[in-house]
């Protein structure tokens, strides 16, 4: 038998998601120290992971579009000085 608290935990993050991938062009390379706060960015409410493709030079995120907006994801990207050229569709 599995504790409730637990059973509602593992429940919980999954339920009533609205799945979306977002992709951005960036104006330039990361840097190591934007890769960092890309980390510290991965623990804000919805986000569930991104990724760096070097040789596009694009960024990806996954999130819950019932939690953020995409105008909230550049937002923390500016705030993290990473300078986004385009939305790739």
């Amino acid at each position: 038998m599995v504790p409730l608290g637990t059973a509602l935990a593992a429940g919980c993050y999954n339920a009533n998601m609205t799945l979306v991938e977002i992709t951005y062009e960036l104006q330039s390379p990361l840097t190591l120290d934007q890769l960092r706060r890309l980390g510290e960015f991965s623990n804000t409410y919805g986000l569930r992971r991104f990724h760096f493709d070097p040789s596009e030079n694009r960024l990806s995120f996954e999130y819950d579009a019932s939690r953020l907006q995409d105008t909230q994801i550049v937002h923390v990207l500016g705030q993290a000085t990473i300078a986004v050229a385009r939305r790739v569709h």
